[in-house]
This record gives structure tokens, C-alpha cells and sequence, in this order.
């Protein structure tokens, strides 16, 4: 079975020509030339086979031959927003391993006891490419930049929205919990958002200042984690709450 390689390219339809960074990767270190077969994607849910026309130094021009559009593997809109910690690394984890199991907005917050107030997005949205291309999605995920925290929850009012935290006088529902049932009465292209908070936790003004503006208390488990396990692990709930519901759906009736 021949190997397919994927290349982004946000404008593969209107254009010709890989950009600079796919270009060098293409010829440079897969060594492809004339006649090649590639697959483009525009990041927009839709696939690209092309044919190399040349391929130069540093330049790599094509053909396409079919585009397909692809069906997304999920029904609602993802989104993340977490507080980034102290050591980027630990964000670039998170990014890429969100990128793979199926993402669409990935935000930053600025919290009171955020461990960093500033992230360079722009590292992030490398990650956020390669982990597309190696993953095989058809659509790439938004990296939003630094988002004060109380404009987040003002501007971002619409599907089902959670805060996650560790506070116990707070009353807390299950995550994955309160997503099985509801998400069944929610539009396909609803939002799901969940903010984490910094390793410190939200303050638990921000958390009640969250509940105020119509976000749901919930909780990841009983286990204490970290805050880019917590935020793989609200990404898992989502999608396993709504591969549920279409699992149900697709059973027989027994009546």
C-alpha cells in the first residue's frame, strides 16, 4: 500500500505552489519529485490529492487531481480554555495530544493565580499543524490568544459551558455525567466549552462569578490532576458523552 503524504496548505484550492516550510520538507527530506502523489489539506474539512508538477530546492509546485470533503468525526464544537502553567512544555503536551483526539478551539486563560500571563500562540499553532497532519484531521483547531478570564465567561454564553475545580463547598456534578444526558437536547453544531484553571485552582470568586454567568459546577473524578491532564481528560469526557448518545441512537428499538 502506497504511504500518503499529507501537507497543509490553508489555500491548496486556489493555489499551485507549497509554501516555503511544506516545500523544503517535501523535497528536502522525503525527496519527492515530478509525478509524486500528495494529499493537501486546507484545514477547512476538506482533502486535496494532488500530483507534483516540480520539485526544486526550496519550491514545490502541483496539480490537484480530486478534492474530497470529509465528514467531521464529531457533532459539536470543542472548546478548551485553560490556564497555561508555568512550563510551556506541559501546554505543547496538551495541544498536540488534543489536536489528535478532535478539537475545535483551544484558548489560554488569564486567571488571578494564573503561573503565566503571556503565550507565544504562534509555537502552539506549529504543534497544532503537525499534530493535524499526523493525526489525520480534516479541520484545525483554532488557537485563541491570552484571554482575561471574566471576558472569556461574558463573551462566551452560548451550548453548555462548565468550570471544572476542587472547591467541596461548592456543589459539583460529574463531567461526563452531566454531558451524557445533555447533550442530547443540544443542535449539532452546538458549543461545549469547560475552563480549567491554573495548578492553584480557580479562585473561588472566579468560580462563582462563572456560575453567575450560566456555567455548570462540575467536577473530572475523584482523582487530583494537573492541569493539562485535567484538560485531556474534559476533552475524553466530551467525545465519549456524545459517542454515546450516538450509539444509543443508532440502537434498535426493543418496543
Amino acid at each position: 500500500m502506497k504511504e500518503e503524504r499529507f501537507f497543509y496548505m490553508p489555500d491548496a484550492a486556489s493555489a499551485n505552489e507549497l509554501s516555503h516550510d511544506e516545500a523544503t520538507h517535501a523535497v528536502r527530506v522525503l525527496r519527492l519529485t515530478a509525478g509524486s502523489e500528495i494529499v493537501l489539506m486546507d484545514g477547512q474539512g476538506n482533502y486535496h490529492r494532488a500530483e507534483v508538477t516540480m520539485a526544486h530546492g526550496h519550491h514545490c509546485t502541483y496539480r490537484i487531481v480530486e478534492s474530497v470533503s470529509q465528514q467531521r468525526q464529531w457533532l459539536f464544537r470543542l472548546h478548551l480554555a485553560i490556564a497555561p502553567t508555568k512550563m510551556m512544555e506541559r501546554m505543547e503536551w496538551l495541544a498536540e495530544k488534543a489536536t489528535e483526539v478532535g478539537i475545535d478551539n483551544l484558548t489560554f486563560l488569564d486567571c488571578r493565580f494564573s503561573e503565566r500571563t503571556t503565550v507565544k500562540t504562534e509555537r502552539i499553532e506549529k504543534i497544532v499543524i503537525s499534530a493535524m497532519k499526523q493525526s489525520r484531521k480534516a479541520w484545525l483547531p483554532c488557537v485563541e490568544p491570552m484571554t482575561d478570564f471574566k471576558r472569556f465567561i461574558t463573551t462566551h454564553t452560548t451550548g453548555l459551558r462548565y468550570i471544572a475545580h476542587c472547591y467541596n463547598e461548592i456543589p459539583r456534578t460529574n463531567l461526563f455525567s452531566h454531558l451524557s444526558w445533555a447533550v442530547g437536547s443540544q443542535p449539532d453544531d452546538a458549543d461545549i466549552v469547560v475552563l480549567i484553571g491554573p495548578e492553584g485552582d480557580f479562585s473561588i470568586d472566579e468560580v462563582r462569578e462563572a456560575l453567575a454567568a450560566g456555567y455548570i459546577s462540575v467536577d473530572l473524578g475523584p482523582c487530583r490532576l494537573r492541569t493539562e491532564t485535567a484538560g485531556l481528560a474534559a476533552l475524553m469526557a466530551m467525545h465519549h458523552a456524545q459517542q454515546n448518545m450516538t450509539e444509543t441512537a443508532s440502537e434498535p428499538s426493543t418496543h
